[in-house]
């Protein structure tokens, strides 16, 4: 795990899913953000203290989090200066973006002559084997979504806790950036070669007999044509007995394809068992989980209970209702 406290960078991002690392980890490791780091201009913020680089190290920050999303994953040129600073400053750097910190020489020569560290989470394991698809033991849950970004992540956290609350031993199984930064382990699956993203899968979630549930992050969509390929790898490699369908009822189009319709929920569970089915015949879906931040409490009810209605699964909210519902269809459906 990468040792906080944390200074969350933000700059000038506005819109609140280009943030959604630092997002995470100031939600699920709030513990462990000092503050954030955002130009003076920009009122989007995590509810952190806005800290300069120096303010933070003296406060106990030991890392720079570039927990944003840029255009194609790049390094931005606003960027650098802040980097630069806190490099100076006294802190390490830990980014999620693709392009890796140690490919622009300014903050590479700048870390090197300090001595600081630069950590990139979008960074393959080796030895990753390529999928088989072989049948293995084990109890293992995918979310799934109708679209990337629409709380695949934190469904997936919020079951994992939910379960052993409930006294069903279950861990979170990371596949993005702001999951393994979360948990602490995890594989990048956008940094793994396409042909061995079935293999990482089946790697991160290996063949087990204890009883304990993988619980493992989704990505992407299958109906979304721009991650559609990392979505499909992990199904077929997760082998879930059960799926969650995850949904961002307020999203007017895919996201950044104004030009592809959000598909149905009816639509998106047929074709993700028709895939997920290939490598595990009897997966089935065992709920709906929603993000109703955007409708007043008693319209979200009313979406909630119609998907109920449609699909005959439970629908919940993590942060509204909790998952109650979906564990005891999973405990019903799946005893042990």
């Amino acid at each position: 795990m990468i040792p906080g406290p944390f200074l969350l960078y933000i700059g000038d991002k506005r819109n609140p899913l280009d943030i959604k690392t630092s997002r995470g980890l100031a939600t699920f490791r709030r513990a462990d953000c000092i503050g954030e780091l955002r130009e003076a201009d920009n009122t989007l913020t995590l509810g952190l203290p806005s800290m300069t680089a120096e303010e933070a190290v003296a406060a106990g920050a030991r890392s720079l989090v570039l927990g944003i999303a840029t255009s194609g994953g790049r390094l931005e040129e606003a960027m650098i200066p802040h980097v630069l600073a806190a490099l100076d400053a006294g802190l390490d750097i830990v980014s999620g973006l693709h392009q890796h910190l140690s490919t622009e020489p300014r903050i590479r020569e700048r870390a090197e002559a300090l001595g600081r560290r630069l950590i990139d989470v979008r960074a393959a394991p080796e030895g990753l084997k390529v999928g088989t698809g072989a049948a293995r033991p084990g109890r293992r849950i995918l979310t799934v979504g109708t679209d990337c970004a629409v709380g695949k992540m934190y469904t997936s956290i919020h079951l994992a806790d939910a379960l052993n609350a409930r006294g069903v031993p279950a861990r979170f199984r990371a596949t993005g950036q702001t999951g393994v930064l979360i948990a602490g382990d995890g594989v990048v699956i956008d940094s793994v070669i396409a042909d061995f993203i079935a293999g990482a899968a089946e790697a991160l979630s290996p063949a087990r007999e204890d009883g304990v549930w993988d619980v493992i992050e989704g990505q992407g969509s299958l109906f979304n044509p721009s991650f559609a390929g990392v979505s499909l790898g992990l199904l077929h490699g997760a082998q879930p007995q059960a799926l969650v369908m995850c949904h961002d009822p307020s999203r007017p189009h895919m996201r950044g394809l104004p030009h592809m319709q959000v598909p149905g929920i009816a639509a998106c569970i047929e074709e993700n068992l028709r895939s997920a089915r290939l490598t595990s015949p009897d997966a089935e879906f065992i709920g709906v989980s929603i993000n109703g931040s955007l409708f007043d409490a008693a319209a979200a009810q009313d979406l909630r209970a119609r998907i109920t209605a449609e699909t005959g699964l439970p629908c919940v909210d993590p942060l509204v209702t909790g998952m109650d519902a979906v564990i005891d269809r999973l405990i019903a459906r799946f005893p042990a």
